[in-house]
């Protein structure tokens, strides 16, 4: 019999659902069936599958210890980590063009929040073998090729608060970018639907709604222009996959670098490997109440904002 406390970045899930993460070795059919059969229980007492679990709960846990055998996955090295900004909620850190959010196909693989869990244990804000169910976890995340500001919450209530500031769209993104040609206009803004076709992993836009596509808005301004490629500050108010490239592609103004829906021959004439995109700049714009109002009217900016002198000179 295993005993387990719940603590504060484990309050507030359904039984299964933390179990699930607590026990990963526990098959679905069989956490259900001890549930009923009063192998595991809550305070002593039999519990409801969906009972939402409080702080100081006590699961006792009747189950073979073949179930708990498996370690938890060691946290990577990583490499180096730019935080930005950083408190007891959350951090904000810089990442490098060409780093993964997260793992892909292949396990192992260096990652921004393996970097990041491993500063976190390193400095001792995360200890994995006081944790039952949480991990430190990106807040949203942005392409591979893509540089710039990303959100991870260090605790459980910051995670579910950034996540609904997200989807609230209170927390404003602004990207910089580097597009081929001279604009038109100095500002304007782009509405249309989006379509990503998984098979091929690229993004359609069309001018009217069709099965599965989905609305798409962004607004730009033009801040410089230099021997044929123009800065570009973007703001998102949706934010949809590729959704930059596909509108800046569509204004006839595709991003350098970008080998999905750019131009090949001014890439390699730069030497550009990855689009030339950056998250650059976090507006904190909150409305009600929530455990992280401090933030409210705080700007995060990148230290080093995208800009003409980062490009290779052309051949």
């Amino acid at each position: 019999m295993r005993e387990l406390i719940v603590g504060s970045n484990d309050a507030g899930q359904r039984l299964d659902k933390f179990l699930t993460k607590a026990v990963p070795a526990l098959p679905q059919t069989l956490l259900y069936k001890y549930i009923r059969l009063k192998r595991i229980k809550v305070n002593g007492k039999r519990s409801e599958i969906r009972y939402k679990l409080a702080l100081g709960d006590k699961l006792s846990l009747y189950i073979n210890d073949e179930f708990f055998e498996r370690p938890k996955a060691p946290v990577l090295s990583g490499g180096e980590l730019s935080v930005v900004y950083e408190d007891e909620n959350l951090l904000v850190a810089d990442k490098p063009a060409g780093l993964l959010c997260h793992e892909g196909r292949e396990a192992g693989e260096d990652t921004l929040i393996a970097r990041i869990q491993a500063y976190l244990v390193r400095t001792g804000a995360y200890r994995p073998e006081a944790e039952h169910s949480f991990a430190p976890a990106l807040c949203h995340r942005i392409d591979r090729g893509t540089s710039g500001l990303v959100i991870a919450a260090k605790t459980a209530e910051a995670l579910r608060v950034l996540c609904e500031k997200i989807k609230l769209h209170e927390i404003q993104k602004t990207y910089l970018c580097i597009a081929v040609g001279k604009f038109q206009k100095k500002s304007g803004r782009i509405q249309n639907y989006l379509y990503k076709n998984e098979a091929q992993n690229r993004v359609y836009a069309h001018d009217r709604m069709i099965p599965g596509a989905r609305t798409a808005e962004t607004r730009y301004e033009v801040l410089d222009f230099q021997d044929g490629l123009s800065l570009v500050k973007v703001a998102l108010i949706t934010g949809r996959t590729h959704q930059i490239r596909v509108h800046m592609a569509g204004l006839g103004h595709p991003l350098l670098g970008d080998s999905k829906y750019g131009i090949e021959k001014i890439n390699r004439q730069y030497r550009a490997r990855s689009q030339m995109l950056q998250a650059y700049r976090l507006q904190f714009r909150f409305s009600g109440e929530s455990p992280l109002d401090y933030l409210n009217g705080r700007e995060i900016t990148s230290p080093t904002p995208l800009s003409f002198q980062q490009l290779h000179c052309p051949k």
